[in-house]
Order: C-alpha cells, then structure tokens, then sequence
C-alpha cells in the first residue's frame, strides 16, 4: 500500500534530518508519496507567512504528516510556529516515548516511559497581557474586586486555563494508549495541592477517567515531587500524562535520562491525524554542516509506521537505529561517550542504519 503523507522538512537542521529519515523509510520497503511543503522561517520568507493555509489543508486531506523541526521567525506574530500548528489543527496529544538503547551512557538502564503531555490549554494557551497595559489594568480590578488582592501594578500575566473536556480526553488517550501498547500504569502529574481549580480540575477529571479502566493501574503524584522520583528511580514509571507546561518540561527531563534529544521522538495527535515530528530544536547554528543526529526523527518515523500499521516495517527500522547505537562506530558527537573519538555525520548514520536494514533484509530471504 502506498501512503500519502505530508513532509515538512523544517528550518536550520531540518532539511538534513529529513532526508536522512526519507532514505531509512525507503530502504523499508514501505512506499510513500510525499506531499511537501514548508513552514517556519523558509515559508515567511517565500510566502509571506510562517504556517500557510496550504499546509493545514494537505495535512487534513493526508491525515498524517512527518515533520523536521522549524525555526519560529522574529516578529512574526506567532508565538510559536509549532503551538499554532497543533492547535490549528487540534493536536491535544503530545506523545513522547523516551527508552534507554544499549550503547549509550546514561545515568540509569531500563527506562521506557512515556510521556502524555495535553497540547492545547495551560499556560500554552496563548492568553497573556502586557505590564503596562489597559487589559492588566483591568484584569488587576477585577481581582481586586473578586478577591480583595492586589496585584502589583508592574505585573504582566499569563492565564492558565484547563478544562475538564480537555483534561478528560488527554487522560483517556493516556489510558487507550495503555491498552493498545500493553502498558500496565498510568500516572496523572499535577500540582492540585495549590491550583486547587485549574491543576484540581485536571487530577478530578483524571480519577473520573481512570474508573473506566479497571484493568490498568493508576495513580497520581505532584509534579515536583514527580521529578526528584524520576532522577532516582525512574523505572517505577510507565505512562505519565499531563497538563501542557508540565509536559514540556518533563518530557525534557526523561529525555535527559535516556541520553538526550537526539533519540527523543514525538508525535502530536489529534482523532482523526497526527504529525510526527523530533522532539528537538531546528539547531540553525549546525546547518548545512552534517553534524546533527538524525536519530529522533528516524524513530519518529517509526512511529508514523505503526501508526500506518506498518508495524513490521517500524520493528525492523527501530532494531536497525538500535543496532547502530550499539556499535557506537557511526554515531554523531552527541552519542560518543569520549568526545575525542571520531564521529559520524548526519548523512553517516543514514548509510549505517540502511546498511543494517539490508543485512536484515538479506537474513530474512536466506531463511
């Protein structure tokens, strides 16, 4: 079967990635016909707008889009090219699997955990007014007024929102997630004991959904008390999910714990399609260099193939990067344990995995 998918392949580093992952896919077996577009810096300069509608729209008709990281342009009137992105197209679930692969120093071994950061809400949700500003002025009257507090007057704000429709369809994703993948726990991250109304909201929609799945255990933990347990023992977790802020900064953590976001995929979905895409920056420093791991992007892709149901193609690609990192020959800089040994490049780690690909290939035929 062919596969129609949008590829975006982002700004800086992004292009470089992009066809190092292109290469891997193709050396799967899997076909795809690729719809390209651009967005980020490129499409500002060229068209004018950093997320042109043209985009939203293939991604829609495709219902699946592979992505490289982008550059948010200066100015531009977009906080975030990727917030606007995801919540054009109501992307509410960020998934960010974060494993230990044999190879690679890291402070701890076994670690599989999966992290369900909610997309749309929080702080995230683009609600913010200015010091100095008529809004403030009026948001601190209004405060006053409602609670007898004052607000300092050079204050500027930021409004967390979280909805119960939002918090109950992040959790029960987590949880769906959990059954379809054989996952034995889910753990709700919040900080309730002080936002008792809006992180309280997200932990009581968070119970309500858990008694529909009897079959999983569940619990829930603050988030600060979350992160000093995951820098000590981080196997007792399995999936957590969370409200955006949160989310963003722990999947930054757990990445750390496997050995950083070089082999940090993501996908942000919504029911009915998803873009896959690194959990990285777009790195413009690096460009055109061929220095950068392409390693989150490839396990990206793996994902982006089961989510096609091509689960032996997305196996047999995760066994080849997994081969690779074991080697340690050809890998880049950031996976190198001594930093004096030579690296590969990006292009490098391509040959390598595809080369892997083929000798399991050849395997397969033999037998």
């Amino acid at each position: 079967m062919r596969h129609k998918v949008t590829l975006i392949p982002g700004d800086g580093t992004g292009p470089e990635v992009t066809k190092a992952t292109e290469r891997a896919l193709e050396a799967t077996g899997v076909e795809f016909e690729w719809d390209i577009g651009i967005i980020g810096e490129k499409a500002l300069d060229t068209l004018g707008t950093p997320l042109p509608d043209h985009i939203l729209e293939s991604i829609r008709k495709n219902k699946v889009a592979l992505k490289g990281p982008v550059t948010t342009p200066i100015g531009a009137g977009f906080r975030s090219v990727n917030v606007a992105l995801r919540k054009s197209l109501d992307l509410y679930a960020c998934l960010r699997p974060c494993r230990t692969y044999a190879g690679i120093l890291t402070p701890f071994e076994n670690v599989n955990i999966v992290v369900v950061r909610e997309n749309t809400e929080d702080l995230y949700s683009g609600i913010e007014f200015a010091v100095g500003s008529q809004e403030s002025d009026r948001l601190m009257k209004l405060i006053f007024e409602t609670t007898q507090k004052r607000v300092r007057k050079d204050s500027g704000f930021s409004i967390k929102t979280i909805s119960e429709t939002g918090s109950r369809r992040i959790v029960k994703f987590a949880f769906e997630y959990a059954r379809a993948n054989k996952r034995k726990k889910v753990t709700a991250v919040h900080k309730a004991n002080i936002l008792k109304f809006s992180d309280g909201l997200f932990l009581a929609a968070a119970r309500e959904v858990a008694k529909e799945y009897s079959d999983i255990e569940f619990e829930d933990v603050v988030v600060d008390a979350l992160c000093m347990r995951l820098v000590r023992n981080p196997q007792q977790y399995d999936i957590i999910v969370l409200p955006n802020l949160y989310g963003d900064i722990v999947s930054d953590l757990c990445a750390g714990l496997i050995g950083g976001l070089g082999i940090a995929p993501g996908a942000n979905m919504g029911d009915n399609m998803a873009v896959f895409e690194p959990t990285h920056g777009s790195a413009p420093r690096y460009a055109g260099q061929n220095k950068v791991n392409p390693m989150a992007m490839m396990l990206s892709a793996t994902m982006m193939l089961r989510y096609l149901h091509e689960n032996e193609a997305a196996n047999k690609l995760e066994k080849a990067i997994a081969d690779v990192i074991a080697e340690g020959k050809n890998v880049t800089y950031d996976l190198k344990a001594d930093r004096n040994q030579p690296a590969a490049g990006t292009s490098q780690v391509a040959d390598a995995v595809i080369r892997k690909l083929r000798e399991a290939s050849h395997v397969t035929k033999n037998d």
